[in-house]
């Protein structure tokens, strides 16, 4: 039996499209809400998991995309992008995405968020990310990520 997507995740599907992607989103029997979770339901290492997460560099929010295996290091990754980075509170970030934490996509946002990608998600040869939905992740590859999103690779620890 096949599964309907949610819709905030059939919109991602269509954002992926628009962009090149192929737009397949796997929807999951367990939430995959932790890179860990995600990891474990894909059998994949957990670096291999991208996080979106959202920050606000100085007042403006901007979202990094970070391996699953690393804490972004808020004072060096500020220094580098030239301000002061801090955790974007929970409300902030559904009002930017439009999606929930725990499932928030690189793309697909009602807003266009500057994005900055983990270059250590660069050594692994395939990626996954969210789908815009706690159940649901697509898969990807640095290249493309970086195509997808607009995306300037950084070091974030």
């Amino acid at each position: 039996m096949r599964r309907s997507l949610p819709p905030i995740a059939s919109k991602v599907s269509d954002t992926l499209i628009a962009r090149g992607h192929h737009g397949v989103i796997l929807t999951q029997e367990q939430p995959t809400h932790t890179a860990a979770a995600a990891a474990e339901a894909l059998g994949v290492a957990i670096g291999a998991i991208t996080k979106s997460l959202v920050f606000l560099l100085d007042d403006d929010p901007v979202l990094l995309l970070v391996s699953g295996a690393h804490q972004v290091n808020v004072d060096r990754t500020g220094q580098r992008l030239e301000g002061t980075l801090t955790r974007a509170p929970a409300a902030l970030v559904r009002e930017v995405t439009g999606q929930p934490i725990g499932g928030v996509a690189p793309l697909g946002h009602p807003t266009n968020l500057p994005t900055y990608i983990d270059n250590a998600l660069a050594s692994y040869p395939e990626l996954w990310a969210a789908g815009g939905h706690p159940n649901t992740l697509f898969r990807t590859n640095f290249r493309e990520l970086v195509r997808i999103t607009a995306g300037l690779a950084i070091d974030v620890d």
